[in-house]
């Protein structure tokens, strides 16, 4: 361990959880408390550092934590986030999130609460911040960064659409879990000879479905980038099926894919901190569809639907290998960036290589899949083709 004391670096994770976030979170603790820093884990995303106060006999333990090697050993070959996570949005909170200690001060409907966050990181020490989090936690890190707090990122989530990096922390597992439970649930649509409908999370980004079905899970995928026919849908998934010697299809829909002429389906109005609508359903209207127009495709029979949202199956539990060795490398690549004084980074993967970008990569760019490269608009199918020096995982989005 290193006596002389350099600084201290608070980390925190943001949005949904994912199988590699305590990977990381161990890796930072680990090489900065040997390298000399003392390192706080903020609770709860944005949260717990918005609702610290700033007293120095009050309990803040729900709000953060200091991290030791003990705590992040026994948490890092975990799944999930041992310290949490939430939506929050400080530069605009509605008013009932405000913490009770702040409402006189912050009484408007949607109240900018950077202020407190800059003092109480302030108040605690902190010279360095990693949010590990998707393009919403991680545009708020952009925020303090102009802010002149110094910040460096993580890119984290399942669908795989933080700008300026090939790869999202999770999204491997997410791959990985998506191909083995639908390879569970084949069995069960070959007995019946159905169609077998998979809803996977992807809001803009058609990732986590494009991966798995270009890997052979399934036969057709819809994505956001593309809306789909649905008449061309069944037609396609019902010939598939009849090649099948089994005598079922599958198809992979991401919760943002939408019917042509249509708009994504919710399965509520409530918005989160961010403006957005909670996705869901679009997997059972596909599945009455394919039902009610298979008729027509199968000499008159209709072909029933096995139909599951694999939703938070695919999110928690363990991380697989990947999930495991790139939280390291980010950890550590994040360490190299404090320690050479570089901040407003957000470190990530090109190309196979481990490297850092401008963090106003995140808000200043939108990644998604590139539908002339990578998928068959008419197939509703990944294209196989051109291969050579494509990175691990295939599709991504080069920086301009």
């Amino acid at each position: 361990m290193a006596t002389n004391y350099r600084g201290t670096i608070g980390i925190l994770t943001g949005g949904g959880d994912v199988p590699g976030l305590n990977p990381a979170i161990r890796a930072v603790t680990i090489r900065a408390l040997r390298e000399g820093y003392q390192v706080i884990g903020l609770r709860r995303g944005w949260k717990g550092i918005t609702e610290t106060v700033r007293e120095k006999d009050y309990d803040n333990h729900e709000n953060y934590i200091y991290l030791s090697e003990e705590i992040v050993n026994r948490a890092g070959r975990t799944g999930g986030t041992f310290l949490h996570t939430s939506r929050t949005r400080p530069s605009a909170m509605k008013a009932s999130e405000v913490p009770p200690h702040l409402k006189e001060e912050y009484p408007n409907e949607v109240n900018d609460m950077t202020p407190e966050v800059l003092k109480n990181l302030e108040w605690l020490g902190v010279d360095y911040l990693i949010p590990i989090g998707g393009d919403d936690t991680l545009s708020y890190g952009v925020h303090l960064a102009k802010k002149g707090f110094k910040v460096v990122g993580i890119p984290k989530t399942m669908d795989n659409d933080v700008p300026g990096t090939d790869y999202c922390i999770g999204f491997s597992t997410c791959v990985s879990r998506t191909i083995a439970l639908t390879n569970t649930l084949r069995t069960s649509a070959g007995s019946h000879e159905r169609f077998l409908v998979l809803e996977v999370f992807g809001r803009y980004a058609g990732f986590t479905a494009m991966l798995p079905t270009m890997a052979g899970a399934a036969n057709r995928c819809v994505i956001p980038e593309v809306k789909f026919d649905m008449e061309l849908l069944t037609e396609l998934l019902a010939a598939d099926r009849h090649r099948n010697p089994s005598k079922y299809s599958i198809l992979l829909v991401s919760e943002g894919a939408m019917f042509s002429g249509g708009e994504m389906v919710f399965q509520s109005e409530t918005t989160d901190a961010y403006g957005h609508k909670k996705l869901g359903g679009i997997g059972d209207l596909v599945s009455q569809e394919l039902t009610s127009r298979s008729p027509k495709f199968n000499g008159g029979q209709k072909i029933n639907t096995i139909n599951q949202r694999l939703g938070y199956l695919v999110r928690g539990g363990d991380p697989d290998a990947t999930d495991s060795i790139v939280p390291m490398a980010y950890g550590n690549l994040a360490l190299d960036l404090i320690m050479g004084g570089m901040h407003g980074r957000l470190v990530v993967l090109k190309n196979g290589r481990y490297d850092d970008v401008p963090i106003e990569v995140v808000t200043n760019q939108k990644k998604v899949v590139d539908v002339e490269k990578f998928y068959n608009t008419e197939r509703y199918r990944p294209h196989y083709r051109k291969f050579h020096m494509k990175p691990q995982f295939i599709m991504t989005s080069e920086l301009e």
